[in-house]
């Protein structure tokens, strides 16, 4: 697989303040809540949301509730300095692997934590993604969706990553090739792609990666 892409790669972090619901909002609404790590009344309410969210877990199907309690380990975390120091004021079963876990998907670039919050990407898959660091987020991030990974997948090919492996030879171990990805196109864009296809003696593919460089490149 060639990598086409040039110095404006897209951040692999969180770009938004820690703790605001960029994603949460626009999915839950203004309900969605906005944790402070610099206001004292709002870390508690981090603090109360970790240790609820560390008891709940197992049984949580609520993308968007994961999400808030995700934002609540990032800022408690924040806030008191340390995975140990947030751990001990959260109490009950949040331990710091835990917060350390779930803060991670907070710090997701948006692109992915938005398709957590719509339920494209299972809270527990996420938590894998977030293991990894670079455009190997991204890159397991969209091989999820194009391939229904589970979860069990996603956590095997992020340690085989940790471990030195590329993302490519990781993911062809779970039976999953980089990059490919089934795109319908509207008959008449699809008989001249073949068109222009032929008479250029070019597969299809090039054809459609050379034109979304041009588009990306605007």
């Amino acid at each position: 697989m060639v990598d086409r892409r040039g110095d404006g790669d897209p951040p692999t972090d969180r770009e938004s303040p820690v703790g605001e619901p960029v994603i949460r909002r626009d999915v839950a609404g203004e309900d969605a809540a906005r944790f402070d790590p610099t206001d004292p009344e709002s870390l508690q309410e981090a603090a109360d949301t970790v240790r609820k969210f560390s008891n709940n877990t197992a049984g949580g199907d609520d993308n968007v509730y994961m999400l808030r309690g995700a934002a609540a380990c990032a800022a408690l975390v924040r806030g008191e300095g340390s995975y140990k120091a947030a751990a001990e004021r959260a109490g009950g079963d949040a331990t710091i692997a835990f917060i350390r876990k779930w803060a991670r998907v907070h710090d997701l670039p948006r692109s992915v934590r938005r398709y957590v919050a719509l339920g494209r990407i299972a809270p527990t898959a996420a938590k894998h993604i977030a293991r990894v660091s670079g455009e190997a987020r991204f890159l397991l991030a969209w091989a999820v969706l194009d391939h229904d990974m589970t979860v069990r997948e996603v956590r095997s090919a992020a340690s085989s990553v940790n471990d030195g492996q590329s993302v490519e030879a990781a993911l062809r171990a779970e039976g999953v090739e980089l990059g490919r990805l089934d795109v319908a196109l509207p008959p008449a864009t699809y008989r001249e792609l073949r068109r222009r296809a032929a008479l250029e003696d070019a597969d299809p593919e090039a054809i459609v990666a050379d034109a979304l460089d041009d588009y990306f490149d605007r």
